[in-house]
């Protein structure tokens, strides 16, 4: 092994000019693919294809489109009905409706009400104001008819009547493409200048919204933090190194690699999501070190022999193989997720993983030759490495790992017993706005929405009939679907159903001519004298439209629910879909159950966005727990072939467990929820983590065993030599990741404060516990364990 990489660095020196070119080809070239790089403006597909919740999904937005495709605008006053408002209001809506990638607007004045039609024996479908209104009298009109539509109460406009909503829906083509964006911020725009001239505060809420705001909210904080993360590491470089030389071109091997990492996005055929997007800051924080160590060894070996040749390629070939090891078990943390069965996290971890092999491969080629063609090191940048207040940090480390092992072990399993109690407070849960800062305006005005019309993530109920007509040809599916909404509606998280049913008692309550006490679902022998009016079923099917299919197979009923978090949904869910089989497919007559595909019964199974959420959410977290322990297993496989004694698998493997578990305790004691955002902390962290153990532990088989050096003396040479270039790499990794707390997302924050805290942990278990149990074995079975 020691031999390939001799001459991997012999042919690298010699072949300056060709690996020079190499590098600048890949730079220009990834370059150029990252300029085209596109923003996915569609929902993270989480659950893998195969998955039975997705298919139904996916079959039901391919017969009924997108369920999440209204976005609604609310207002709290009691000027709606008069008319200088009103006209505004109206005029709002006819701007908006003219925005491109908009369907259609509906608000007070439009919405649909249902009328008899009796000269052509069907019901049709009127808005209560088809012009901008002119008098008072129009506007005092609306009222009225809204009045007699009870539906609309708690949907269109609140309880206490003093809340109004605008809904908008978005075209189906629109709602997953950049139309959508461009829409959302000409409604913006739009609903500035209401509430300039009105002197009201609009609410703006919906999942188009709410998608388009919080994705730009995140790409925009990703932005900002890699240049940021640039900046902060360049500095601190700056002030560890003293070398303007150092930081330009250690800023030079970040850049490519996060160049390339747009570049790969594009090559594979992918878009950047909000975690793929984290992507380019992570190579930030984990390229900087990879040139700290060679910049670091360089100035070592210069030091040793003043051959600024023999250095360079002493460092390629002894610092080539410890970062080689060390890279390789950083991208096992982030490639284990390309085994997840989910595109969403296997597009992460696909380029991640090759961005962290690649940019060590750059930071190994790149530096050494460039300094290869530049002046020696002088003497006062070799001596940082032996003097200053880090040499005096490592050596009272030193002295503790000499003198105190007993206290060391003492106070780690206090902590880890801390940390294990801890662990026992975690919670799991997540929601669709998750991490918002409670100030956030996307939070707000969703608060707002709910608190007066419950809410607006959908809920949705499909049903299979397995006939096709047999949607409109059964009053049993009605009266089903009515006792599966009066178990709905002892759940105050919802808002009022709309289905087939509403449709009945629209159309009923024109049939007796307006009266609102008919707004119900007539009864079998009331349903059959409508049969008249059903021989032109435009006006029904019209009114129906959007919730059943073109083969009159299959149906649906919507429902908006409140975020109320994936706990409460997972717990509604397995409540409610027992009893919707039941409803659906028990004949009580009979005592009979009907099986899945008896056309005796239906098929009625619960799907939606607010739905889907609460699965993928379980789903990642079940993936994620299952990749953390990959790599863990894979890391600790790595570690054995390394040095093939089960003693040091467990060694090398404890000090980057337990910042892991200290981690999860502070999680419990803090109340930072369980998530996917969050359980992505532990693979990554601990295939960071496990890159100072090789550090450590390949410096010290090479004094103890090269260098002939006893335990003692060895541990004394790797924490004084090696501990340089970890504490500056700690520091660049802490502040690094530390930059994210200043994000406006709780999520992003917890990320940033626990990877900082993870891999601080780390450091201090690397140079202190690690040495420890070094010292604690004798020099015999040191050597052994090493060879």
């Amino acid at each position: 092994m020691n031999n390939i990489w001799h001459k991997l660095s012999v042919s690298i020196l010699k072949n300056r000019i060709f690996f020079l070119a190499l590098v600048a080809f890949l730079a220009i070239f990834m370059g150029y693919m990252a300029t085209k790089t596109q923003v996915s403006s569609e929902l993270p597909k989480i659950l893998p294809k195969s998955d039975s919740r997705f298919q139904l999904y996916e079959a039901f937005k391919k017969r009924f489109g997108e369920d999440g495709s209204v976005m609604v605008l609310g207002v709290e006053t009691d000027k709606m009905f008069q008319l200088a408002f009103f006209q505004q209001w109206q005029d709002l809506a006819k701007d908006i409706k003219a925005v491109e990638g908009i369907k259609n607007v509906v608000y007070a004045g439009n919405i649909p009400r249902v009328v008899k039609n009796d000269t052509a024996k069907r019901f049709d479908t009127k808005s209560l104001i088809t012009q901008r209104a002119v008098t008072q009298a129009e506007v005092d009109s609306v009222k009225t008819g809204l009045e007699k539509l009870p539906f609309y109460k708690g949907f269109i406009i609140n309880e206490a009547g003093n809340v109004h909503l605008m809904m908008i829906t978005f075209d189906q083509k629109a709602i997953n493409d950049k139309a959508r964006v461009r829409a959302v911020k000409k409604i913006k725009e739009i609903a500035a200048q209401f509430e300039e001239k009105q002197k009201t505060e609009l609410h703006l809420s919906g999942m188009p919204f709410v998608r388009t705001e919080m994705t730009a909210q995140i790409t925009t904080e990703l932005g900002i933090f890699v240049s940021l993360a640039l900046v902060v590491t360049m500095l601190i470089l700056l002030l560890f190194f003293r070398s303007f030389k150092v930081m330009f071109f250690a800023l030079i091997v970040v850049l490519i690699g996060i160049v390339s990492s747009l570049g790969f996005i594009v090559l594979f055929g992918y878009k950047i999501t909000i975690i793929s997007g984290m992507i380019p800051s992570l190579v930030v924080v984990i390229g900087v070190p990879n040139t700290i160590f060679v910049f670091n060894k360089y100035y070592e070996e210069y030091a040793l022999h003043g051959d600024k040749m023999l250095a360079l390629q002493t460092t390629i070939e002894k610092i080539g193989q410890t970062l080689f090891l060390a890279n390789l078990t950083t991208s096992i943390g982030f490639g284990v997720f390309a085994f997840t069965g989910s595109t969403f996290l296997s597009e992460f971890g696909i380029v991640a993983a090759i961005n962290v092999m690649l940019t060590y491969m750059v930071s190994l080629i790149f530096i050494p030759l460039v300094f290869s063609y530049l002046a020696p090191p002088s003497n006062k940048q070799t001596s940082r490495l032996e003097s200053g207040r880090v040499a005096k940090i490592l050596l009272k480390i030193d002295g503790y790992v000499n003198h105190k092992r007993s206290v060391i072990y003492s106070i780690i399993l206090g902590i880890i017993a801390l940390s294990i109690f801890g662990m026992t407070q975690i919670k799991s849960i997540g929601y669709i706005v998750d991490d918002l800062a409670d100030d956030n305006p996307i939070l707000t005005d969703l608060k707002f929405v709910e608190k007066n019309f419950k809410g607006i993530m959908p809920f949705e109920v499909a049903i299979d009939t397995y006939e096709a007509g047999r949607v409109l040809g059964s009053p049993e599916l009605l009266t089903k679907i009515k006792r599966m909404e009066k178990e709905f509606a002892k759940y105050p998280e919802f808002t009022k159903p709309v289905s087939l049913v509403t449709a009945a008692k629209f159309i009923y309550q024109a049939y007796r001519g307006g009266d609102p006490k008919y707004f119900v679902l007539p009864g079998i022998d009331e349903l059959a004298k409508l049969k008249e009016y059903n021989s032109s079923v435009q006006g029904k099917q019209g009114f129906a439209k959007g919730f059943i299919d073109s083969t009159k197979r299959y149906t649906r009923v919507s429902y908006q629910i409140a975020d109320c978090g994936t706990v409460r949904t997972n717990q509604i869910i397995n409540e409610l879909q027992p009893k919707i089989d039941s409803i659906f497919n028990y004949n009580a007559e009979t005592n009979e159950f009907y099986k899945r595909g008896d056309k005796r019964g239906y098929d009625a199974e619960i799907t939606g966005n607010s739905v889907i959420y609460a699965w993928q959410n379980d789903y990642l977290q079940g993936n994620l727990i299952e990749s953390t322990f990959q790599a863990i297993v894979l890391i600790c496989l790595i570690m054995a072939l390394l040095f093939r004694s089960w003693k040091m698998v467990i060694i090398s493997t404890l000090p980057s467990l337990i910042p892991l578990l200290i981690t999860a305790g502070l999680m419990g004691f803090f109340d930072i929820h369980l998530k996917y955002s969050t359980i992505l902390i532990f693979s990554i962290a601990f295939g960071i983590s496990s890159d100072g153990t090789i550090y450590f532990l390949t410096r010290y088989k090479d004094e103890l065993i090269n260098k002939k050096r006893n335990v003692k003396d060895a541990i004394r040479e790797t924490i004084l030599n090696t501990g340089v270039s970890m504490f500056y790499t700690a520091i660049i990794l802490f502040t690094g990741f530390f930059i994210f707390t200043a994000s406006t997302f709780k999520g992003t924050q917890s990320l940033g404060i626990l990877v900082s805290i993870t891999l601080l942990m780390a450091m201090i278990c690397n140079l202190v516990l690690l040495p420890a149990f070094l010292m604690t074995l004798n020099k015999r079975e040191s050597e052994k364990l090493m060879k």
